[in-house]
């Protein structure tokens, strides 16, 4: 054999090995990836288990102000004065706007010496009565002229009353050119300034709004409407009577909640046909001001008496379009699909009315990886259910 076929050879050779080794690389390769994919996912499972807890259900409210009103002009004039500064704590009876009062002044005048002149005229028809039921006793006048005399007292005395009603008016629209606040309260914006003038028909002045004690008014469906009722073994009309009333609790737009409890002062007489619900107030303090009229809030009530109930994670729950499920590892470590029917929500858990038992597995993470059938592998909440 020659020195070129040896060197051909032993290149043949060379690749043929190399060949070898790099399909039973792949080969290892292939078989370890298989071993992968037959593992069964990881997925962190918590246990379903039962607490006494005070059950809450909650809903959207919003605030609203016991008092609240848009401060009107009742006579026309111009704006002398604004003793009242926007923004500002103002009491029941103290001045907001102070409107020209001459010419009221003068109108109450007038109507006073009205009255004087009707106070007379009383007084003349009087003494024209007198004379005329004399001269009708002698004979010396006609029957007719003590009518016409009777009637003109009577004439002068209603002049009398009508002269009072309009000193009474007059002394009304008077007062009116001092325009107080209703009640203790809160100034709002003021539409008009001073100089302006103003009149019935001008619009509001200005608001004003009682801040403290203050509602949160918030709606129930039928059905929870029934649960309350049943929880608390009341009648809808009882509901703000109650001695045993269940504290209503709000959340607050930043997500802190009050610490304040309300209580129940309403509960409307009728369902609204529109929207299947009933308006429900609860009265708060409000001592810090942190409730606004007008703002929305998150409503709960929680039920008087604790009761036993079964509770899983948050996370563990989803939702499709039949409804909230979770998925459940059963013995065989197999996963299920399993449809709830949901209660409240006691801190970071849900709380189970049917569809589960205590005990059962539910997967809190991991719900990503696995489907109802496969197998996994479970992993332990780190995070204590009780």
């Amino acid at each position: 054999m020659g020195f070129r076929k040896m060197r051909n050879r032993i290149a043949g050779l060379a690749s043929a090995g190399l060949l070898a080794f790099t399909l039973a690389a792949c080969d290892g390769e292939d078989d370890s990836a298989q071993q992968e994919e037959a593992a069964p996912p990881k997925v962190t499972i918590a246990a379903a288990y039962t607490q006494d807890v005070n059950e809450q259900m909650s809903f959207i409210g919003r605030g609203e102000a016991i008092d609240a009103v848009d401060i009107v002009a009742r006579v026309e004039g111009f704006i002398l004065e604004q003793p009242g500064i926007e923004g500002e704590y103002i009491k029941r009876g103290e001045p907001i706007f102070r409107i020209e009062r001459d010419q009221y002044e003068a109108t109450l005048t007038a109507r006073e010496a009205d009255l004087a002149r009707a106070e007379a005229n009383l007084d003349l028809a009087g003494i024209e009565l007198d004379r005329k039921q004399q001269l009708v006793s002698k004979g010396a006048a006609p029957e007719s002229e003590l009518d016409v005399a009777r009637a003109n007292e009577k004439g002068a005395e209603a002049d009398i009353l009508a002269a009072q009603a309009a000193i009474d008016q007059a002394k009304l629209d008077l007062s009116y050119t001092e325009i107080v606040a209703p009640f203790d309260g809160r100034l709002g914006r003021a539409q008009h300034s001073v100089g302006d003038i103003v009149s019935p028909t001008s619009g509001p002045l200005i608001s004003i709004v009682r801040e403290a004690p203050i509602y949160v008014t918030f709606s129930l469906s039928e059905k929870q409407l029934t649960t309350v009722l049943e929880q608390l073994d009341v009648e809808l009309a009882d509901l703000h009577t109650n001695r045993a009333q269940p504290d209503v609790f709000v959340t607050l737009p930043n997500g802190s909640l009050l610490d304040e409890a309300g209580k129940v002062v309403f509960a409307d007489n009728r369902i609204d046909p529109q929207t299947g619900t009933i308006s429900i107030r609860a009265q708060f303090e409000n001592d810090r001001g942190l409730i606004v009229d007008g703002s929305f809030l998150n409503v709960s009530i929680q039920a008087i008496e604790p009761e036993t109930k079964l509770l899983v994670p948050q996370a563990a729950v989803q939702r499709d379009q039949k409804g909230d499920f979770v998925l459940v590892v059963n013995q065989q470590q197999i996963v299920e699909q399993r449809y709830v029917e949901l209660g409240g929500q006691v801190e970071t858990n849900s709380v189970v009315r049917n569809g589960l038992q205590e005990g059962e597995s539910v997967i809190v993470e991991g719900l990503q990886r696995v489907r109802p059938g496969v197998p996994v592998e479970t992993v332990l909440n780190a995070t204590p259910t009780e």
